[in-house]
């Protein structure tokens, strides 16, 4: 693994693709795949229909330097598989545990990015966690199957509320109990 001299953020290379710290030439995808009501509808923030420079001033907050949440973006132009697939992100909860959510483009849906992204991102641990906590849409067992594949432990259900659909959603929560 090698740090990025931009951000700071671990580089983390697979077989098929690279998470690398987003930038902000990847708005233009990201708000392409974002506008997709199939994707928004399976996150808990991105709005539909996607408002103008919504995802500019995610990108903003999300590349400063004190921010919480880490992002990578899920690059397949080692294998010309297209520069931004997907991203990663972990958010900093409470020391030693931080938040995993993810989202792949739908044209890339059921190929296994996600979790080859999440396996190599527990893998390469770079925020030294000893535990990743995970929330999951229950109408998403695609999702499910995702981190449940990566190690982590159903431990219950919640509810949270989805900006695409103005509504609350059931939840199934993760965890991840990460070994030094």
């Amino acid at each position: 693994m090698m740090q990025s001299e931009i951000s700071g953020q671990m580089v983390i290379p697979t077989e098929r693709f690279t998470l690398r710290p987003i930038r902000s030439s990847d708005c233009g995808l990201i708000e392409l795949y974002a506008a997709d009501v199939r994707l928004a509808k399976m996150t808990t923030d991105i709005p539909h229909p996607l408002p103008p420079g919504v995802m500019a001033v995610y990108l903003d907050r999300v590349t400063k330097k004190d921010s919480a949440e880490n992002v990578w973006a899920i690059d397949g132009t080692s294998q010309d598989a297209g520069e931004f697939l997907g991203l990663m992100e972990l958010e900093n909860v409470t020391e030693g545990q931080s938040k995993v959510s993810y989202w792949i483009a739908p044209q890339f849906w059921n190929t296994g990015l996600a979790s080859e992204a999440l396996t190599a991102l527990v893998k390469a641990n770079p925020l030294n966690d000893r535990s990743l906590v995970a929330s999951i849409f229950q109408d998403n067992p695609a999702s499910a199957k995702v981190v449940t594949n990566a190690g982590f432990a159903l431990i219950g259900e919640s509810e949270v509320f989805c900006l695409a659909r103005n509504g609350m959603v059931d939840t199934w929560d993760y965890v991840l109990r990460i070994e030094d």
